[in-house]
């Protein structure tokens, strides 16, 4: 195909070597002609955003929108991608060719791009077997845990999956996990995304041959042998199955037109448990989400509109809805009155570290063992298992938000004979157990299946029981916001003013007339709780994190986001037992994130956008 003629060049030559590049090393038909079309109709603009930078690994690994350019999800940003995992792999690992990488991928596509989680799946492991390194490539799409799961039993140096979770369905993704089953994270990330940059140009065509899926003898399909090796270590998560063979409790389930259908219903089964009902408009894998306006069950109500009306008429009390790649779970129980109470991912946290050790305890009434026994959250979800952990003697530790440093946190912690019960995130991702380094949704289910059918046979349902914790170890309610600032040097005023709030390093003293007994800064590695005043969590110099505890039981952190012009702030009121006025507690918790938005960030004075979750 011809490049772009004189007079269609912009005359940037920044702009003019991107296109060019571009239109050389692009072999797709779709995503070439969407560039050509740019070219052809001047869009400079969009020409620019596309193809003039690229993506990062960030918390997710890469994400953006399916389209041309280089800072988006393409056939040629994945073969990009790929050469730089295959020269930092075979950097740190000389038995790479022996041990290969797993490949997962979602339903996810996008027919205007050309571009399928399948397809990109197919050329990933395409540059992989270029260089002669097996590839265990997943013969059909699987729930995002899978991948790091098989990781580890297969023993391979690395994982990727392709998929964008519950983000819109412009959008994919491509997820990297390490050798010990972990999401990547620091340096590995960097130091991936310095392999790509080194290397931008395909190294040949073998790089864009889907068929060598087909017809290599270094792909295997381990999807048999990982499922049932998956639904095998899933047992270890039930104890009561001969209650839950004869529940009376009907499930409804929706899989977000994603890839849980089948995976669920399996895990039901090896539960004793009848297969949920499916919503039967979101039970099959749809990349247009055609019955959703936004495929992610954390919006609550508004999204599982339809799965409510299913349970109404299928009498089910209980909905669980896992996102569309499977690593998130909702739930949502008929009120006793009337309505549906969607429980938030600290409360479902509650209740799941609740049951977890109420369970491990029974089979281990021995008071030492609790010695070696850990729950883990990120530091910006709940602290309910914290409160949990005084009382009942095991250990909790907090990571920075992410699921990939639970997942490390995990692996170090099991390295040293330690067993890890629970791990969440608030944003509804929860691992039982420490088998799989990542979220959760398969597994999540079916134990909150069993914790639902057995609190049935004690006269209790998931929200009754949510209550007794509260009441026994103090009710925590939590509430979220952001506001949204445009301006970087705005955010960065901000926070250098919370740094030197009553004159240079001193951070505030009071929010709202309530004292601040610590405060923890992960950006500048300083935490006034420790001895050393030094922060036990990594330093994160590239965003703002600050977190206050005061001394009536208030939590907050004010961190920004790392991909939206975002500050957000989560707060918690951890109250003492027997304080159980919910509704004065409520009151008292958001008149203190009003004052901690107006005295901390002054969003009047600095231009800020409110916005409330």
């Amino acid at each position: 195909m011809k490049a772009p003629s004189r007079r269609q060049m912009s005359g940037e030559p920044q702009l003019d070597q991107a296109v060019q590049r571009w239109l050389d090393w692009d072999q797709n038909p779709w995503t070439r002609a969407q560039v050509q079309s740019l070219v052809a109709a001047g869009r400079q603009d969009d020409l620019r955003k596309r193809l003039c930078c690229r993506m990062s690994f960030g918390t997710a690994g890469l994400r953006a929108p399916m389209g041309a350019g280089f800072s988006r999800i393409n056939d040629l940003t994945v073969i990009q991608s790929t050469q730089g995992l295959h020269s930092y792999l075979s950097r740190c690992f000389p038995d790479l060719r022996d041990r290969g990488v797993v490949i997962g991928f979602d339903s996810r596509g996008q027919e205007e791009s050309g571009c399928s989680s399948q397809r990109l799946a197919k050329l990933t492991a395409a540059v992989m077997l270029s260089r002669e390194v097996p590839v265990h490539l997943f013969s059909t799409f699987v729930p995002t845990p899978y991948v790091p799961y098989a990781v580890q039993k297969l023993g391979a140096v690395a994982g990727v999956m392709i998929t964008a979770s519950h983000n819109p369905k412009e959008d994919n993704g491509y997820k990297v996990y390490w050798c010990n089953g972990a999401q990547i994270c620091s340096p590995h990330d960097r130091e991936i995304l310095c392999c790509v940059e080194e290397q931008l140009e395909p190294w040949s065509s073998s790089c864009w041959e889907e068929e060598l899926v087909e017809t290599s003898s270094l792909r295997t399909n381990p999807l048999a042998d990982i499922s049932r090796s998956y639904m095998e270590e899933l047992t270890s998560l039930c104890f009561h199955r001969n209650l839950n063979r004869r529940c009376p409790l009907k499930f409804v389930h929706s899989s977000f037109h994603g890839v849980g259908h089948d995976y669920v219903q399996k895990a039901f089964q090896t539960f004793g448990f009848a297969p949920p009902i499916p919503v039967p408009e979101q039970k099959d894998p749809d990349p247009n989400f055609s019955s959703v306006i936004c495929p992610n069950p954390e919006e609550g109500l508004s999204v599982l509109e339809l799965s409510v009306l299913l349970a109404e008429k299928e009498n089910a009390p209980i909905v669980l809805a896992t996102d569309p790649d499977a690593d998130r779970l909702a739930v949502a129980e008929k009120s006793e009155g009337c309505g549906w109470k969607v429980f938030t991912g600290n409360e479902l946290a509650a209740l799941l570290g609740w049951w977890m050790f109420s369970n491990w305890k029974d089979a281990h009434p021995d008071p030492e063992d609790v010695q070696k026994v850990y729950m883990l959250s990120t530091t910006v979800s709940s602290k309910i298992l914290q409160t949990f952990a005084r009382e009942k003697g095991f250990k909790f530790e907090e990571t920075l938000p992410g699921f990939k440093w639970i997942g490390h946190r995990i692996h170090e912690l099991a390295q040293a004979g330690n067993t890890v019960l629970f791990s969440f995130e608030e944003s509804i991702g929860f691992l039982c157990g420490s088998w799989v380094l990542d979220k959760d949704g398969i597994s999540s289910a079916a134990v909150v299946a069993e914790m639902a059918s057995y609190l049935y046979h004690k006269h209790l349902n998931l929200n009754q029981q949510l209550h007794i914790i509260y009441q026994t170890y103090g009710y925590h309610l939590s509430k979220t916001s952001y506001v949204v600032c445009e301006d970087p040097p705005t955010i960065n005023s901000i926070f250098s003013r919370i740094r030197n709030f009553g004159g240079t390093g001193s951070y505030p003293k009071t929010c709202s007339g309530i004292q601040i007994v610590h405060v923890r800064d992960v950006t500048t590695g300083y935490d006034s709780s420790q001895p050393d005043l030094r922060s036990v969590l990594p330093v994160m110099k590239s965003s703002h994190m600050i977190t206050f505890t005061l001394q009536n039981g208030f939590v907050a952190t004010l961190r920004t986001s790392g991909t939206e012009p975002k500050i957000k702030c989560y707060a918690e009121y951890c109250a003492a037992p027997g304080n159980s006025d919910v509704s004065r507690l409520e009151e008292e918790l958001q008149s203190f994130m009003a004052a901690l938005l107006d005295e901390f960030l002054e969003p009047e004075r600095n231009n800020l956008t409110r916005r409330h979750i």
